[in-house]
């Protein structure tokens, strides 16, 4: 993992908390293996920087919106990742995990709402019964 990390000074772009170390995000690979923000190297003119909790939890972010938004495209008859059945599964763990990291953590969320995690993780579910994949 990359680790391009500020000294303490700045706020955080997740929580604004202060006076932490601080992680810089730019481009990288989605969880679908798609570009996305990811810790970066010095040459990004426009970083976002947070601390290591909101790091981990920009991770999950990342990680759920793609699975949202391949989902978004089943739903609707489009060409989606999750036709592959075993990208369906991986996703479908992916978010009970994502669910357990942020109910058993002392995480407070500031960039991604679980009960909105659970509800698409139901929502899987419910599509993996209805029309197994």
């Amino acid at each position: 993992m990359l680790n391009d990390a500020a000294p303490f000074g700045g706020n955080c772009d997740g929580c604004g908390v202060s006076e932490v170390s601080l992680t810089k995000v730019s481009l990288g690979k989605d969880y679908f293996g798609r570009a996305y923000d990811r810790l970066s190297p010095n040459a990004d003119v426009s970083p976002k920087w947070y601390c290591d909790p909101c790091s981990v939890e920009k991770n999950l972010q990342r990680d759920y919106r793609d699975i949202q938004s391949e989902f978004a495209k089943l739903n609707k008859g489009n060409v989606s990742a999750l036709q592959q059945p075993d990208q369906f599964q991986r996703a479908t763990l992916r978010l009970k995990e994502i669910t357990a990291l942020l109910a058993g953590t002392h995480l407070k969320p500031t960039l991604l709402k679980p009960d909105e995690v659970s509800a698409l993780a139901r929502s899987l579910e419910t599509h993996r019964t209805v029309s197994p994949a």
